[in-house]
């Protein structure tokens, strides 16, 4: 069996988007209401047009995508897994030459916490960060983007 490449696995719609009531099984996690579950192309979609020196948070993507589709919130499972396919196919295209990538290192975790399991770990979204303005700092082996609340862009804006 071939192994997809994280091209093929950013294209898969895989029946989405949908919306589902949360499950019993969840409710005590994520409350009740329902929950959004959007495709992983929207998601990058959404990462292309965080401009330079701007950033968001999963937390951000994950309200816009609640909004969007009118549900309690957005899947906080497969919109983490999403964001991280969008990096490795943003990656794997820079790797086979392409100049004009998906700014996955834009996306930060909550509090502006840096993600260690982008392509090239922390070190990566460190440097791309940095080259676009942004102040890193380290708090133990943990790093921010200084004072990150600064830097948020708004997604109500695309």
């Amino acid at each position: 069996m071939v192994k997809k490449s994280w091209k093929e696995k950013l294209e898969n719609r895989k029946n989405l988007p949908r919306v589902e009531r949360i499950s019993e099984k969840m409710i005590n996690k994520w409350g009740e209401g329902t929950v959004a579950i959007p495709t992983p192309k929207e998601i990058d979609e959404i990462i292309k047009k965080i401009p330079e020196g701007k950033i968001v948070t999963v937390d951000e993507i994950r309200k816009f995508i609640a909004k969007k589709y009118n549900a309690t919130i957005g899947c906080p499972i497969t919109i983490g897994i999403f964001i991280i396919i969008s990096a490795n196919a943003s990656f794997e295209d820079e790797q086979n030459g392409i100049k004009e990538i998906t700014p996955y290192w834009r996306v930060v975790k909550k509090d502006g916490l840096l993600n260690e399991k982008y392509p090239g770990a922390i070190n990566n979204q460190k440097d791309r960060l940095e080259k676009e303005g942004h102040s890193i700092i380290s708090k133990g082996k943990l790093f921010f983007i200084k004072n990150y609340q600064e830097k948020l862009f708004n997604l109500n804006l695309i």
